[in-house]
């Protein structure tokens, strides 16, 4: 098991300025970072890894589809093509800096609907993105992580359920799903009892409290949830996501409208201690 942390809490863009931040979490105990893959190239991104092998931080990362333009599950076969390209952008900055996942929900744009759930069409389209993003990424080791959101944020995928079945339908060896405690506290009728049945499919783990503020100090069942992920033999990340308002356009999405925590500091320093004890 290795313990990361999501730097969404501070930027959507890393850069020199962030390098500290990389220090404190190095010096906390994190085994690496979550780079959200929003913007930039793969000389920024190989340029990153450098400096994350030099403080001894691995990393995985994030992405999302950017609009409409990149839509997996677009009837516009010009969408799906934008969305293989943004994936292929997304999975070649991930070997540039040496992340072992990608994961994020990278299949539709936040916050658009259609006033119903995925049709079959809708699925067997992004299912044909998803095959092609699988393949590619799986020649440059790296790992996809589909991310299944709360039905406030999109409609496609919203439970540990639909996201399995969709797992199969692509049905890559390199393609699977992830466990969020955030989204699962909302959508799922028994959050703990569904990790155990998918653990096959499920690539990566978010630690996210159910406000989104310090992991430990809301009502999410953390005790249950970290031991049932170790007994189903569960090792590989659990990255604490968090979010506040350094980021409006993230803020608003996330509908992140007050302080959910004393500080930033409070977040990685009590998530660390949360789940090296549980674990």
């Amino acid at each position: 098991m290795k313990i990361g942390f999501n730097l969404l809490l501070w930027t959507g863009f890393v850069e020199e300025e962030h390098h500290g931040l990389l220090d404190s979490l190095k010096k906390t105990g994190y085994d690496g970072v979550e780079i959200p893959l929003f913007a930039g190239d793969v000389a920024h991104y190989t340029k990153l890894g450098g400096v994350l092998k030099d403080k001894g931080l691995g990393c995985t990362a994030v992405t999302v589809m950017p609009d409409q333009a990149h839509s997996c599950v677009s009837p516009d076969a010009a969408s799906r093509a934008g969305a293989l390209d943004h994936l292929k952008w997304a999975i070649d900055c991930c070997e540039a800096m040496g992340a072992e996942t990608l994961l994020g929900p990278f299949h539709q744009p936040l916050g658009e609907f259609t006033g119903n759930g995925a049709t079959e069409d809708e699925k067997k389209w992004a299912a044909d993105v998803h095959r092609q993003a699988a393949d590619y990424a799986q020649e440059r080791d790296v790992v996809l992580a589909l991310e299944y959101l709360n039905r406030f944020e999109c409609y496609f995928i919203t439970t540990m359920e639909q996201a399995a079945d969709y797992v199969s339908r692509v049905g890559h060896s390199n393609f699977g799903t992830m466990y969020d405690t955030f989204h699962a506290n909302i959508e799922e009728k028994d959050p703990i009892g569904i990790i155990t049945p998918n653990i096959d499919v499920i690539r990566h783990v978010h630690i996210s409290e159910n406000d989104r503020g310090t992991p430990g100090f809301g009502h999410v069942p953390f005790p249950e949830t970290l031991s049932t992920l170790k007994s189903a033999g569960y090792d590989g990340w659990l990255t604490i996501e968090a979010f506040g308002r350094a980021l409006p356009d993230l803020a608003a999405a996330t509908r992140v409208w007050r302080d959910f925590f004393p500080s930033p500091e409070h977040v990685y320093t009590e998530g660390y201690k949360l789940i090296k004890q549980l674990w």
